[in-house]
């Protein structure tokens, strides 16, 4: 759960910055809150439940590599706004070589101090407080696999956001995310009664306005050469505590896409206008 602001880069500038300070403040507050399992970020805790297993599962059924116990071992995972390290960690634990990225500090300490109880987490995780877009051109095509939980609904320019997970992402590598659709029960259940009555949610941690419906996100996907896979439903039950996957895409979901290979990439050059085409082996 966090947020990422863009706004176009100009040398030797420091009046301007890709992250909003109002909601950096209000992340910034509950910090040292991520890993308690009851208070503020409880549901997320519980999404593990279902979000771990989708990403697994969906990655070994494109890969013919097993690693008993290390399931995703030599795969590189970038989570976008890892906030406290809440997927980073199962995902280590999985073998991953994770690298958290988020934007709030304070957030990146708490991951950092929370790895380092476990040996195995702390080889296998590396955090960094940053944007996406400030490690775009250090990381061209560096990762397997981009997560991105509960993430673009704070953010300011999606289509740049999406973008850059593109540039960071190797040629069919996976892109994750899971978000809220923009419908009137979202904003009903999603900050009515979420936030303002049951308060499972902080007060004040989603705007209505920024939620993404599926076939906005789809789109956006495809037009920065992803293929979209899967978009799968998402329910939570605030009385039980837990996640289940569900038909209907007007709360939560989650979206699967892979970026489109090298080969697809380079498809408008291989097109060329020429018919002597004779000689190419089939």
């Amino acid at each position: 759960l966090s947020l990422f602001r863009f706004t176009v880069k100009r040398p030797f500038s420091t009046s301007h910055s890709s992250v909003d300070s109002k909601e950096m403040k209000k992340f910034q507050l509950l910090a040292h809150k991520w890993w308690d399992e009851e208070g503020e970020y409880a549901a997320l805790h519980s999404m593990n439940d279902i979000r771990v297993p989708f990403i697994r599962d969906t990655l070994l059924s494109m890969s013919s590599n097993y690693h008993l116990g290390n399931p995703l071992s030599g795969i590189k995972i970038l989570d976008v706004g890892c906030g406290g390290g809440l997927l980073s960690e199962p995902l280590a634990r999985l073998g991953a070589s994770v690298t958290g990225i988020d934007p709030v500090e304070d957030n990146i300490r708490t991951a950092d101090r929370h790895k380092s109880f476990d040996p195995v987490l702390a080889k296998r995780i590396q955090y960094k407080s940053s944007s996406l877009e400030e490690i775009v051109e250090e990381s061209m095509e560096t990762f397997d696999v981009i997560v991105a939980s509960e993430v673009v609904e704070h953010v300011a320019d999606l289509e740049m956001f999406i973008s850059c997970c593109s540039q960071v992402l190797k040629p069919e590598g996976s892109l994750f995310i899971t978000t809220i659709n923009r419908t009137q029960l979202s904003y009903v259940l999603g900050i009515v009664v979420a936030e303002k009555i049951i308060g499972i949610v902080p007060e004040g941690t989603h705007e209505w306005e920024k939620f993404v419906p599926p076939e906005e996100l789809e789109r956006l996907l495809e037009s920065n050469g992803f293929s979209v896979k899967t978009v799968n439903g998402m329910l939570y039950n605030p009385l039980s505590g837990s996640w289940s996957w569900v038909e209907s895409r007007s709360l939560n979901y989650a979206v699967h896409a892979v970026k489109s290979g090298a080969r697809a990439q380079s498809q408008a050059t291989d097109t060329a206008p020429e018919t002597d085409t004779a000689g190419t082996a089939p």
